[in-house]
């Protein structure tokens, strides 16, 4: 539609804006936008004494802003950006944290209208003097700063909203809900995903406009989160923009309420895993449990921001932010336990050689437990901490025998065997001698090559007479689809496998890892980060 006449009528009772040719533009149910997305955005509630620049300054962050009604005696606005997707961020945004101007609320969804046509309207001078000098201090503010900062050897800001950082000496855990209210004091936070690489927590921070990514980092580079501890490290990222799938303690959109929380499954999409290596490789088999995550909050023994001088005091953290969920009152936080409870098993198909195999590929299991009176529920030795966590953060959420396993750290500091002639039915089983463990050996190659479960296997030890089809016949004949499968061209002892699904994957490691092949060879599998 275009207007021709500045004519809008509106009809307060019912919330119904009409143009001209007294077609409805759309009726609002409660504040819920009817229409279909348009880069033409309607603002409803604008305060009268309300300048253009205001209004223009409302969609900035999000994208460039192409054109400008502002109807100042219906206090109404309409605005037109320059690409749908940036309108969809804006509204999705703005509909999880209401704009004020002026102090007063106001209201954006989408236009019927797919652009606005304002030429031949009066008092557009205005709008248009308004648009070039936002859009123009906008871009003008980032090439400005640009210059400035591009001696100290990071990227120029303007160039990304996306921040990467890394927290060292990470004695307490740091949740992405304590990253968001730091780094909100700095501007509008879109996304955050946290992952552990290099043993090591980071997270990538998505902010609206990279002025924000720009004075964040400035501020907070090198800044301890707590007194002493859990210092940030502060780059700007390669990425333009994040890609986040699952709304849960490891990744958001807030921009996007709607989004599942993804029962643990790995929160970067392939092509984002690629930007940065995938998230949890160990680069050193022992870096001692201050050198990722914890899984667990610690009851906040002082560490309310507010009370910590030398720390980000002035951000003023609530306490509140910190996850007390610590199962022994005044344990250091390096104390925590190795062995894992896992629940949701399907007690059918579950055995301890099967856990022994699966979880054995992100560390050595030393004891495995069903639970003899609830035969879903496991649990599971590890060598250390460090494997637990790691175990934790690749098998939480993934799909085993058709159910979502959960994956948590138990209380219990060891799995203990029955005593001799006690009733167990075989259900724990001691494998701390076992030949099969992929980490025994410092330093071993094995600590680059853990990956998330995929529907890619990794094969090796392959006999030199074995085929392709013979593999492939291997896992057909144990049940699996398979989808493609490639020989290492420099070194036919190795080769990639792709099955059906990861779920499927994950059975057939458990089911041919150390499959005998003949000529004294046993079948290694890993999950692969590769795919054909």
């Amino acid at each position: 539609k275009t207007y021709n006449t500045p004519s809008f009528h509106f009809s307060p009772d019912t919330e119904t804006d009409t143009d001209s040719n007294g077609t409805d533009d759309k009726k609002y149910k409660g504040e819920r936008s009817p229409c279909d997305p348009s880069r033409v955005l309607h603002i409803r509630r604008v305060p009268i004494e309300v300048s253009e620049a205001e209004v223009v300054s409302l969609g900035v962050p999000f994208g460039k802003v192409t054109n400008l009604l502002l109807l100042k005696g219906k206090n109404q606005a309409f605005i037109e950006m320059a690409s749908e997707e940036a309108a969809i961020t804006m509204v999705n945004y703005y509909t999880t944290a209401t704009p004020h101007v002026r102090n007063q609320p106001v209201y954006i969804q989408y236009s019927n209208h797919r652009e606005l046509k304002t030429d031949n309207l009066p008092n557009q001078g205005r709008a248009q003097a308004a648009l070039q000098a936002v859009n123009a201090m906008h871009s003008g503010n980032m090439t400005l700063s640009g210059t400035a900062t591009a001696s100290d050897g990071g990227m120029m800001p303007g160039q990304s909203p996306v921040l990467r950082l890394i927290v060292e000496n990470l004695y307490y855990p740091v949740s992405l809900e304590v990253l968001h209210q730091i780094f909100s004091k700095f501007g509008t936070v879109l996304k955050i995903i946290t992952f552990t690489k290099n043993n090591q927590f980071q997270a990538l921070l998505q902010y609206a406009d990279p002025m924000n990514a720009h004075h964040a980092k400035v501020a907070l580079d090198g800044q301890n989160i707590y007194n002493g501890c859990c210092t940030l490290r502060v780059e700007f990222s390669k990425l333009t923009s994040l890609n986040v799938k699952y709304n849960n303690d490891k990744s958001r959109d807030f921009t996007r309420l709607d989004l599942p929380s993804g029962d643990g499954q790995p929160t970067l999409d392939p092509t984002m895993q690629s930007a940065f290596g995938a998230p949890g490789i160990i680069s050193s088999p022992y870096p001692g449990a201050a050198g990722f995550a914890p899984a667990i909050g610690f009851h906040q023994a002082g560490l309310s921001m507010q009370t910590m001088p030398g720390a980000l005091g002035h951000l003023t953290i609530p306490s509140s932010a910190m996850t007390g969920r610590m199962t022994i009152h005044g344990m250091a936080p390096t104390a925590i336990h190795s062995v894992l409870l896992v629940s949701n098993l399907n007690p059918e198909s579950i055995s301890p050689h099967g856990l022994f195999i699966l979880f054995g590929v992100y560390g050595d299991v030393h004891r495995v437990k069903i639970l003899f009176n609830k035969k879903e529920n496991a649990l599971i030795q590890m060598a250390d901490a460090t494997q637990a966590q790691l175990a934790m953060s690749h098998l939480n959420g993934q799909r085993l025998h058709g159910k979502v396993i959960r994956v948590t750290i138990s209380k219990h500091q060891t799995v203990q065997l029955p005593r001799e002639g006690q009733e167990d039915q075989g259900l724990t089983k001691d494998f701390s001698g076992s030949p099969l463990h992929r980490f025994k050996k410092p330093g071993s190659k094995n600590f680059q090559n853990i990956f998330p479960p995929s529907a890619t296997l990794h094969l090796s030890n392959i006999p030199p007479s074995t085929t392709d089809d013979f593999l492939k016949d291997l896992f057909a004949s144990s049940g699996y689809t398979v989808k493609a499968f490639k020989f290492f061209q420099k070194d036919r002892k190795m080769a990639l496998i792709q099955l059906g699904s990861v779920e499927e994957a994950i059975q057939a490691l458990i089911d041919l890892h150390n499959h005998d092949l003949g000529e004294n060879h046993h079948l290694r599998v890993s999950f692969s980060k590769s795919t054909i």
